[in-house]
């Protein structure tokens, strides 16, 4: 495998990620193209409400607002959507929301689930009371435009030549995250294997690290270790769980995209850096999703408190920051 061209490790099956926290937001949100069948994963972008204690900045505004708009155009063209849990980074939600979300009611979501399979996390099963209840108002808003909707958990769905396989439902994160459960994806058309692993967190579990290495991805992207959460909601034990499970999961597959929550601590190459060299040392390639795209990196939430210091707000902004304690909170002045 050429390391410079790490895309190449994949043939018939093309891989775009579209948004991701390497784009500036939170989101794993991945198009996945066989020759017989375009699948969206997890179609969700968010940012975080606060962080060092400032919302999101303008130019994370205009990011998320670009991303939703590539998002849009790729659900144009799937058949497929998938939900791998029901946290609103990982699929989009149909209330007006402009300061978490960027969606506007009921438009938004119509737009990417109308006339699609669904093929999602089980809305009771393997499930907590606030995804329960999310997964609920799921079907009821933007899931009744779908085509079919389908609880994926276990299961597999071919398309022609190709399956997309489904892991049985794995925790968020340690063994005792109360955060929930997610399903994992495989995507399969011959000899090749793209594995999407969101929010396992390393992965954190030993039994979800030993679900993806029996996958024998050809790829593998996957959502890394909550740095940023390190100390105070997520012990260093659990951390280093999650880093050991992800050297030996760099390892043994040629190319992983490491993104999401590992991507929101703006030292998390520091933590990282063993993982890295075992890659290394072995010849596989670990990357983040925008320079597995070919991009540069752009992270913006980790360096809110920058942004707002090299690049202060318009007055109007810093009057619309004032509203935010309200209930019904405008559109951002922020130039598109």
């Amino acid at each position: 495998m050429d390391k410079e061209k790490p895309s190449q490790a994949l043939n018939k099956i093309k891989v775009t990620p579209l948004a991701a926290e390497s784009f500036g937001v939170r989101s794993m949100c991945t198009i996945v193209e066989t020759p017989d069948v375009a699948v969206l994963l997890d179609a969700g972008v968010s940012l975080a409400p606060y962080r060092f204690s400032l919302p999101p900045h303008p130019i994370e505004f205009q990011t998320i607002n670009k991303l939703r708009a590539r998002i849009a155009q790729a659900a144009d063209k799937a058949q497929v959507v998938t939900i791998s849990h029901y946290h609103f980074d990982h699929h989009t939600p149909s209330f007006e929301d402009w300061v978490v979300n960027w969606t506007q009611e009921r438009e938004t979501a119509r737009q990417i689930y109308q006339g699609k399979t669904v093929l999602m996390k089980h809305p009771k099963e393997n499930i907590n009371a606030s995804q329960r209840q999310r997964a609920w108002m799921f079907q009821k808003t933007g899931g009744k435009h779908a085509k079919t909707l389908e609880a994926a958990d276990g299961r597999t769905f071919c398309f022609g030549e190709s399956c997309l396989r489904f892991s049985e439902a794995v925790v968020h994160g340690s063994e005792d995250s109360v955060l929930g459960w997610v399903v994992m994806a495989l995507v399969e058309f011959g000899e090749e294997r793209f594995m999407f692993a969101p929010d396992v967190q390393g992965p954190m579990a030993q039994k979800t690290q030993s679900i993806i290495l029996e996958a024998k991805p050809t790829v593998l992207m996957l959502g890394g270790p909550p740095f940023y959460l390190g100390g105070f909601r997520v012990a260093e034990a659990q951390l280093k769980q999650g880093l050991n499970n992800l050297e030996r999961i760099v390892e043994a597959v040629p190319v992983t995209i490491l993104e999401h929550h590992a991507l929101r601590d703006e030292n998390w190459q520091n933590w990282t850096r063993q993982v890295y060299a075992k890659a290394t040392e072995v010849g596989h390639a670990i990357l983040s999703a925008a320079e597995f795209a070919g991009q540069s990196n752009v992270f913006l939430e980790s360096k809110r408190k920058q942004l707002y210091a090299e690049l202060p707000p318009s007055i109007e902004f810093e009057r619309w920051m004032k509203t935010l304690t309200g209930k019904s909170i405008a559109k951002p002045p922020v130039e598109l």
